[in-house]
């Protein structure tokens, strides 16, 4: 076929020998030219194969206690040369470079050695650096030239040879080669990362447990200067992420304030007044608040201090405190106080999953009012209008599934983390109604659409009158119908805010 390519010479650089017999066998057996060197040429000249060694294909030694073996552009060039490119092969004629058309390598165990516990100098010399080297310009050029970058890809091109006449790989299976070759190499690079990130980390008391060991790899400074408290615990951090990652959402607003516990907010306010603000967040769950986690979009005032005082909190957040305020609440000797820096935050947030990593875009998107949709006959009021674009902010930043309940810029409660919607709004309600709120012309919004009308139908019975969600079932119809029936309003953002 066309897009096949004959497998005329291979090099051979691996750390695991195991399963390699096989391939080089049959690679010999189908008068495959083999290159290699170190303690893969001997593995394979003790299987009674020949072998081109490195050192006579580059007239170099290996030198440097063997970290430079492969890296010389009779190498490089011989697996990165197009093959239907007139000047690379002029270029190859005048260097006397062979072409090389397989590319099999097993990279040195750095993840093993880490966990191992060996030394500094033990890990640093198992960062490969010519296999990987190799694996990347094989990969690079798979058109032509094909790379098995781990041991579990020898069988796979055995069964490939043995299935035809020639030694001969389609583009097909290049590509998926050069695709997995480039996984092997990112993930290299990741734990490379990970491990000098350790090396600088900042270790915790504990991890999310006192059983467990943790740390913080990053630089804290650039987010906070801690003014005042004990060391900062791995819970902290992710209360203190949860806290400044809302409160990004309001850093323009007039006075605001929020606790959070567990990373949700159990208390959240707008009000003309720092202390007002807080005042109110606090009236949301006195109970929640103990131990919790505070911050501010402005400067703590004496008068807030005072009050922020009399609470058992584990952390204050602020842009700046007023000296006396700052005095008032060093006050208590364990409370943690930090001053936040102004911080551009990485666009990408990273998690681990399973045996590797998830990535996706930080959510970034605020809907604006002028960017909703009315559903209903019932247009909200300008005042709820500013509620529903207030509550769907705080939606966006807690733990899915959730329902929060909002009225005149304050939480009244919220459903958080339930495996149903209708669960997290009659959580939300319940919780409204155990520290006495009015639910008679709140607004209720949600992290993602309505499938069935139950709960504008529960919401619209406790008084609820104005509804802020995505959008996006395919029985909208059925809330907004409900909504119009009972003179709810109901507006769609088209943006799903799961937080998970």
């Amino acid at each position: 076929m066309e897009n096949n390519r004959t497998i005329k010479s291979a090099l051979i650089s691996v750390f695991s020998k195991d399963g390699l017999e096989e391939l080089v066998k049959i690679l010999d057996s189908k008068g495959v030219k083999i290159y290699s060197t170190g303690g893969t040429q001997k593995f394979i000249e003790n299987l009674g194969i020949s072998i081109i060694p490195v050192e006579e294909l580059t007239d170099y030694p290996s030198i440097l206690g063997g970290r430079v073996k492969t890296l010389h552009p009779k190498v490089f060039g011989g697996i990165l040369n197009r093959r239907t490119n007139h000047e690379d092969k002029l270029q190859l004629s005048e260097y006397k470079i062979p072409e090389i058309d397989l590319v099999v390598v097993d990279l040195y165990p750095f993840e093993k050695t880490v966990a191992s516990g060996s030394s500094e100098e033990e890990i640093i010399e198992k960062i490969d650096i010519g296999g990987i080297s190799l694996i990347r310009a094989a990969a690079k050029n798979f058109k032509d030239v094909t790379v098995l970058s781990k041991k579990e890809h020898y069988q796979e091109l055995v069964d490939i040879i043995s299935k035809r006449d020639e030694v001969s790989t389609s583009l097909e299976d290049r590509k998926y080669f050069a695709t997995e070759s480039f996984s092997v190499s990112s993930t290299y690079d990741t734990a490379i990362h990970a491990y000098f990130n350790s090396v600088k980390s900042t270790p915790l008391r504990y991890g999310e447990n006192p059983h467990q060991d943790g740390w913080f790899s990053g630089n804290l400074e650039d987010v906070f200067k801690q003014l005042h408290g004990k060391q900062i615990s791995y819970n902290n951090l992710l209360d203190i992420d949860s806290a400044i990652m809302l409160m990004e959402d309001f850093k323009d607003a007039i006075p605001t304030f929020a606790i959070l516990k567990h990373n949700n907010a159990c208390g959240f306010a707008s009000r003309p007044s720092l202390v007002d603000a807080y005042s109110s967040a606090l009236e949301a769950d006195p109970v929640s608040a103990f131990g919790g986690v505070l911050i501010s979009n402005k400067e703590i005032d004496l008068q807030t201090a005072t009050l922020i005082n009399n609470l058992f909190c584990e952390v204050v957040i602020a842009p700046s405190f007023d000296l006396e305020a700052l005095e008032i609440l060093k006050s208590k000797k364990n409370r943690i106080i930090l001053k936040q820096n102004n911080t551009i935050f990485p666009d990408k947030i990273v998690r681990s999953c399973l045996n590797g990593t998830l990535i996706q875009k930080r959510d970034s998107s605020v809907e604006s009012i002028d960017s909703f949709e009315l559903k209903t006959n019932y247009s909200p009021t300008s005042s709820q209008m500013e509620d529903l674009y207030f509550a769907n902010k705080l939606a966006k930043h807690t733990k899915s599934n959730t329902i929060v309940l909002v009225k005149n810029q304050q939480l009244l409660a919220s459903g958080t983390g339930q495996t149903s919607r209708v669960d997290a709004l009659n959580q939300a309600i319940h919780k409204a109604k155990t520290f006495n709120f009015d639910l008679q012309d709140a607004v209720m919004a949600s992290d993602a659409f309505f499938p069935f009308p139950d709960c504008v139908e529960i919401a619209g019975n406790q008084g609820v009158n104005a509804v802020i969600q995505p959008g996006g079932s395919v029985k909208d119809n059925l809330s907004i119908d409900y909504c119009n029936n009972n003179n709810i309003g109901m507006v769609f953002t088209g943006t799903r805010h799961f937080k998970h």
